[in-house]
């Protein structure tokens, strides 16, 4: 048994890989998978943490696991683990150089982890752009648009650029729909009306109230704004596309004008 144990399978040079270390090799990443996996239920498991901070946890014990388990599967399959660093020194200089980038992103998905600026299911803005913080990794950030496109992050981009976290510190937020009147209107009538058509939306929150602010006047219509709450961040576009319609529909059936913009040219007569 021994001597088969110590059957070559390669040799090159001074370094022979023999069966007992492939055997060693296979026995040892099976336990750490299995080990992994019963890791991730206990974590996932516990009641005391809620899904953000249960993954921030496993995916810095992850892949603690993976570097220490990449050394020791080094020296299972025979490999000196000292002479190979010290052997490739120049080699991971340049490649530091070569990929400080890459580093920078590493970096930046530790702060990401740690700090919990940044969690799984925030409501995030970049540019003007809206997204869902789907998960979260040591390189990058995986978003969902609100296009439905998935798209991948470098986490430098997330740590060197100004982040709207729409649900940091709470799940709701509040948005607001304007419009413009005609002149003639009863202003306290449309107040009123506007109020009414937010708070019968389902998706709206009735605490903290919906309430309606006289902005400005314009050019040619008064200017107000219906301002809600909800905690249906990542769809609030189409929140307002609902409410959009329903004062529509209001303000026609109450006689209620949204004027179009006038413009008086005066004609020089020659």
């Amino acid at each position: 048994m021994k001597e088969f144990l110590e059957t070559k399978i390669i040799e090159i040079g001074d370094y022979t890989l023999k069966l007992h270390n492939v055997l060693s090799f296979i026995v040892f990443i099976a336990f750490v998978i299995l080990f992994v996996f019963i890791i991730k239920r206990i974590i996932y498991k516990s009641k005391n943490l809620d899904l953000a901070k249960k993954f921030s946890i496993y995916q810095v014990f992850k892949y603690i696991v993976i570097a220490f388990s990449f050394i020791i599967s080094l020296h299972l399959l025979g490999i000196n683990v000292s002479v190979l660093l010290a052997g490739s020194a120049a080699l991971l200089v340049g490649l530091g150089f070569g990929l400080q980038n890459l580093f920078n992103d590493f970096i930046s998905g530790i702060i990401l982890l740690f700090d919990r600026t940044l969690k799984v299911g925030d409501i995030i803005e970049i540019n003007s752009m809206i997204y869902k913080v789907l998960k979260i990794n040591f390189r990058s950030t995986t978003v969902l648009g609100r296009d439905e496109n998935y798209i991948i992050l470098p986490n430098s981009v997330l740590t060197s650029n100004n982040v709207v976290n729409w649900t940091h510190s709470q799940i709701s937020s509040r948005f607001k729909i304007t419009i413009g009147v005609d002149y003639s209107t009863d202003i306290l009538v449309l107040m009123s009306v506007l109020k009414e058509v937010v708070k019968k939306n389902e998706k709206v929150l009735p605490t903290p109230e919906p309430f309606v602010r006289f902005e400005d006047y314009g050019d040619s219509a008064l200017i107000f704004s219906i301002f809600f709450y909800t905690n249906e961040i990542f769809r609030v576009e189409n929140i307002k596309s609902e409410i959009r319609v329903e004062i529509f529909k209001v303000l026609k059936n109450n006689n209620i004008n949204i004027p179009f913009p006038q413009r008086v040219v005066h004609i020089k007569e020659s």
